[in-house]
């Protein structure tokens, strides 16, 4: 079961072009996008409706989608326009159009009910288009039940084990108690780690040796959508008290969009305020980004196949289960309750 009246990721904007047919399968629907000739995303179904074939498989005629099996043709509405060796257009020839909504370098999505689409709850990512800050956008595929990598993103306390080498720091980090807050559609959640030596990736941007105070504050929402902003700042300067001068600063962007029960795509950034004309800096930061991720892909990996062998297995919580305890609960409260709803109009 996925939520469905929700914003999901569809891609990067850069992914999706008019030059050719782009498909990713969402919440286990496969759709089909392309761009017109002004630039605006069309996303329908990825299923021609005369036998089934997948539209992608298909070629653009002037901002049409030509299906390439048996001909039928679909402009940017999802109407069906043309049927080679017949005239009338049959009922059901039409296909459904996806709400999609280009902002801040991302496509969101909407897989639900097309009048509830409204574009006012697409979280803000301001800073993934924005001339002060510098990153590169990335994507990665795994093979697992989005939610385990939704626990593993509302518990940081793995950082200094997973990630010793990378992203992590001293094992003193998982001492923090994060401060976690409930919001009416995900967490706040809060970590401080004060007077500590540098993450070894801030210290390889930086080369500061001295101690640092270093946070992570961030909100992850439904379905999936993590933004934080993150730094770390010469130990006892304030940062704490809102005095960021002489501070590292970061902001992530992050999204889950469950591709199937059991994969999942995970999109996302690290971007930076500094050195902002020095490109090795961004170069340097998205290299160790993505080596602390490909370390949660491993272990997710892991940890899904050993849940995968015996499917009665109760995990054990921990007081650092609070956010991902939250999240689930919620998420499976949203999920039922529009459940209902969809059960009662039909």
């Amino acid at each position: 079961m996925f939520l469905k009246n929700t914003w999901y990721v569809a891609g990067w904007s850069h992914e999706v072009t008019d030059q050719s047919l782009f498909s990713r399968t969402i919440i286990g629907v496969p759709v089909v996008m392309w761009r017109d000739a002004q630039g605006k995303v069309t996303a329908l179904p990825d299923r021609c409706p005369h036998r089934g074939a997948p539209l992608s498989k298909g070629r653009l005629e002037e901002g049409a989608l030509r299906c390439m099996y048996h001909g039928m043709m679909f402009n940017g509405q999802g109407a069906c326009i043309h049927i080679p060796g017949q005239e009338r257009i049959p009922p059901g020839a039409d296909l459904p159009t996806f709400p999609v909504v280009e902002r801040n370098k991302w496509l969101w999505i909407w897989m639900g009910e097309a009048d509830k689409a409204d574009p006012s709850l697409i979280p803000d990512t301001y800073w993934l288009d924005s001339p002060d800050w510098r990153y590169k956008p990335d994507y990665m595929r795994y093979n697992v039940d989005y939610l385990l990598i939704a626990d593993n993103l509302l518990d940081f306390s793995h950082l200094p084990f997973v990630h010793e080498k990378t992203l992590g720091g001293s094992s003193d980090y998982a001492n923090m108690r994060a401060d976690v807050k409930r919001l009416s559609q995900g967490l706040r959640i809060e970590r401080w780690h004060m007077d500590a030596p540098p993450a070894p990736f801030v210290k390889n941007l930086t080369n500061w040796t001295q101690n640092v105070d270093r946070w992570n504050m961030y909100d992850f929402v439904v379905p999936g959508v993590l933004l934080m902003d993150s730094g770390s700042a010469p130990a006892g300067s304030g940062a704490r008290e809102g005095n960021r001068q002489g501070a590292v600063e970061f902001r992530s962007a992050q999204a889950l969009t469950p591709e199937t029960e059991t994969s999942t795509h995970y999109f996302f950034s690290q971007a930076h305020n500094f050195a902002l004309d020095d490109p090795s800096v961004t170069e340097k930061l998205h290299a160790t980004l993505l080596a602390g991720f490909n370390e949660d892909w491993d272990m997710i990996h892991a940890q899904f196949h050993t849940l995968s062998l015996d499917p009665g297995f109760k995990m054990m919580p921990l007081n650092v289960d609070n956010a991902l305890g939250n999240f689930r609960a919620l998420m499976a409260k949203l999920i039922s309750t529009e459940q209902t709803q969809l059960s009662r109009a039909a």
